[in-house]
């Protein structure tokens, strides 16, 4: 179609005085427009056909699909294809059929109206998704501009932060911005968690985090510290982890598949390296599954994926991994066998190995199919009475492989 029959504008809170005169007469002629019950509100009387978003959100969706041809017009708040409506119907109409008017983001409004520089913020959006996604984001001396859930959003931020020894951090609660009903509240953590003041559930949080001595904050290197982890033991230890996560090399939104997951420090921090990563914890033990879904849950990848079960049975009708680490259950050839079967060319194998029987098997592995093989040792200083020795872990041979890369006979 040469002429776009899709148009997405975004509004604010100042309603039509804020849209440009395009905007406005792309309105009036509209013969329907859809949005929320909101922007119907703000755009005023009009004689176009009129429906609000239902519920559920997909046959809105339909409505707008089946009208493919004919002039449709789509309000969103702000920005559509900044956490809005615009990514949505762009996966499902091809670029050329839609114009599209932006207005300023809630993140451009409130970061102009705290005179923050936009790039230099961490943007997050809280609306529609899990509220401890946040937790990676809380690094001293960072500033966030949060999209907000609703009203209680600010009283649950606060309350997190004061737990984790930042309660000095500054939040500013933006409400209603651009309208008659703008407030800007700027108070510690700790004074909102004790006051737990109501606000309008339209508002932004700008946040700039204050970290307490002893605060307890995610690092950005791999290799978390792991007492960071609720584990029984069954974890793969920091500065073997870090290692295997350099040999596993995620990219930006890969899948990996983390078989006898443990504790699930590998597939957490596979999620921690890139917002976009995902993650399949596959794990046999009903006690260490709840344990990683709390894992991650406390280190902000709530969306980390969990299956119980055992492989290989459990690793049947996965999505395709770009990547498997193999940390527990290796002892099965039928494990590393099922899981070589599901890579795509170009996947990464990592296996590590403790026991002598498995570490064996990896060896001959390597020899019929190559890839590299290494064995990492780690030695810590130890109390030996009133003076210090170096106690040595048990070795782990790590088997690495790349799809498309073994030896052939």
């Amino acid at each position: 179609m040469s002429t776009p029959w899709l148009t997405l504008i975004g509004i604010g809170e100042n309603g039509r005085d804020g849209l440009s005169a395009q905007a406005n007469r792309l309105i009036d002629q509209a013969p329907f427009v859809i949005g929320g019950e909101r922007h119907l509100a703000l755009i005023g009387k009009t004689d176009s056909e009129t429906m609000a978003w239902p519920q559920p959100f997909e046959q809105g969706i339909e409505k707008v699909l089946a009208r493919r041809g004919q002039p449709t017009l789509v309000l969103a708040s702000g920005d559509p294809f900044f956490y809005g409506v615009g990514a949505t119907l762009a996966k499902l109409v091809p670029a050329e059929e839609i114009q599209t008017l932006p207005a300023p983001s809630a993140f451009s409004l409130t970061a102009a109206k705290l005179g923050w520089s936009l790039q230099d913020c961490t943007l997050i959006s809280l609306h529609g998704r899990s509220f401890e996604r946040i937790a990676p984001h809380l690094q001293p001396h960072a500033k966030l501009i949060a999209l907000t859930w609703d009203g209680t959003t600010a009283n649950k931020l606060a309350s997190h932060l004061v737990a984790n020894g930042m309660g000095e951090s500054i939040i500013t609660i933006c409400e209603a911005l651009g309208g008659k009903r703008e407030r800007l509240l700027r108070k510690t953590a700790q004074a909102i968690q004790e006051t737990h003041e109501n606000f309008d559930p339209l508002n932004t949080l700008g946040i700039e985090i204050v970290a307490s001595r002893g605060a307890t904050v995610i690092p950005l290197a791999s290799g978390l510290e792991d007492d960071l982890f609720e584990h029984d033991n069954q974890i793969t230890k920091r500065e073997i982890r870090a290692i295997t996560l350099s040999s596993l090399a995620p990219l930006q939104g890969q899948l990996l598949w983390d078989i006898g997951a443990g504790s699930g420090s590998i597939s957490i921090e596979w999620m921690l390296r890139h917002p976009s990563n995902r993650a399949i914890a596959i794990e046999p033990r009903a006690d260490r599954a709840a344990r990683i879904s709390r894992n991650a849950l406390s280190l902000g990848v709530p969306e980390l994926n969990l299956v119980e079960g055992s492989a290989p049975d459990a690793l049947q009708g996965l999505p395709i991994p770009d990547a498997i680490f193999i940390g527990g259950g290796g002892t099965d050839p039928d494990v590393i066998e099922a899981a070589w079967q599901a890579l795509p060319e170009g996947g990464r194998l990592v296996a590590n190995a403790v026991t002598i029987e498995t570490q064996a098997d990896l060896m001959r592995r390597h020899i019929a199919m190559g890839g590299t093989l290494s064995k990492i040792e780690v030695s810590r200083a130890d109390p030996v009475g009133p003076f210090h020795g170096w106690r040595t872990s048990m070795p782990v041979i790590q088997w690495v492989i790349v799809k498309g890369a073994e030896k052939h006979p």
